[in-house]
């Protein structure tokens, strides 16, 4: 593929991911992501022949911006229970986004599954990606094996919970004393003796 084809096509991922996040997969077209892009549907037809292609390529560089950004915190932080708080920043860090749209995560595995799309477990993979990292961060952290992965769904279930609710009902202090007492709750994990 020519250099220009490769920026095309990268482009269209882009723009695409972008498109399924704010419109949902389902309602996002061929066209919708060809007008966008600016480029005619036999040209697009060229970089990708499905929908489900284009879903794939997505979740690939969804993949690939969660794992550079837990990368990014593991050499930014040395302490483990920092870069877990990172993870739960997240909510703060996008609130924009998710006020408007959800969590970019929950939201396509969840669509998915509603459309029992061969995609979901692909999708879900992004969840697994978290999951693994905190439970590697809570058992560097001291916790063992069950309790740091127990501790890891918590923190994925309720900023999920948190992130549905304030999508809903759009209010800031509600978000900040959540994220306040996640991260109040994963201090209290490390103060047990």
């Amino acid at each position: 593929m020519s250099i220009q084809g490769a920026e095309t096509q990268k482009k269209i991922v882009e723009i695409s991911d972008d498109l399924f996040y704010r419109q949902g997969y389902e309602h996002t077209s061929f066209s919708n992501i060809a007008e966008v892009v600016g480029i005619s549907r036999g040209n697009f037809y060229h970089h990708f022949k499905t929908k489900t292609q284009i879903l794939d390529a997505v979740i690939e560089f969804r993949k690939e911006k969660t794992q550079r950004m837990l990368d990014d915190w593991e050499s930014s932080f040395t302490d483990e229970i920092q870069r877990v708080k990172c993870f739960i920043n997240i909510l703060i860090k996008n609130k924009s986004k998710i006020k408007h749209y959800g969590c970019p995560v929950g939201t396509l595995t969840t669509e998915l599954q509603k459309l029992d799309h061969s995609a979901h477990e692909h999708a879900v993979e992004i969840f697994v990606m978290f999951k693994n990292w905190l439970v590697a961060q809570l058992k560097s952290a001291g916790k063992k094996g069950n309790e740091a992965e127990q501790i890891s769904l918590h923190l994925l279930a309720r900023s999920q919970g948190v992130a549905t609710v304030f999508n809903a009902i759009k209010n800031e202090r509600f978000l900040r004393a959540e994220v306040d007492s996640l991260e109040t709750w994963l201090d209290e994990q490390f103060e047990r003796v």
